[in-house]
């Protein structure tokens, strides 16, 4: 047997969306950081951008924030400057980095626009004192 149910045209009082509750929500290490979009990985970066970052020089900067779940996180330079942003592909080694580690890295500019940087090649060098780290087996250490 056939359904002859009739289907009407949506109504402008259909299509609204239910009223949603204001969440409170504590502050994120990452709030006021603008995430580049779409992300620039290791994986979708050009074959000359790469090698352009390989030939370039070895900048040493500090673990601001990472995140292993979001795949991402900001390195604070040593010589200032403004935090740049580090994807999980372009950490080399054997630790998940965590706040207050030394690293050293190179720079890739961001595109479409080249006008921003992302850290890649990045290694962690002196992992923090006093720290859990995590390796990327899920095996944590002491350091």
């Amino acid at each position: 047997p056939v359904n002859k149910m009739r289907l009407f045209p949506p109504t402008s009082e259909s299509l609204h969306l239910p009223a949603c509750r204001h969440r409170d929500r504590s502050p994120s290490p990452m709030r006021g950081y603008l995430i580049p979009s779409p992300l620039p990985t290791r994986r979708n970066r050009t074959c000359s951008a790469t090698a352009r970052a390989s030939e370039g020089p070895v900048f040493t900067g500090m673990c601001k924030y990472f995140s292993r779940s979001k795949g991402h996180g900001f390195i604070t330079p040593s010589d200032g400057g403004a935090d740049i942003f580090v994807h999980i592909s372009d950490i080399e080694g054997e630790y998940v980095p965590v706040e207050g580690d030394e690293v050293s890295y190179k720079v890739c500019c961001i595109p479409p626009k080249l006008e921003k940087i992302q850290a890649v090649e990045v290694t962690i060098t002196h992992l923090k004192p006093g720290t859990k780290h995590e390796t990327w087996s899920g095996r944590t250490v002491d350091s």
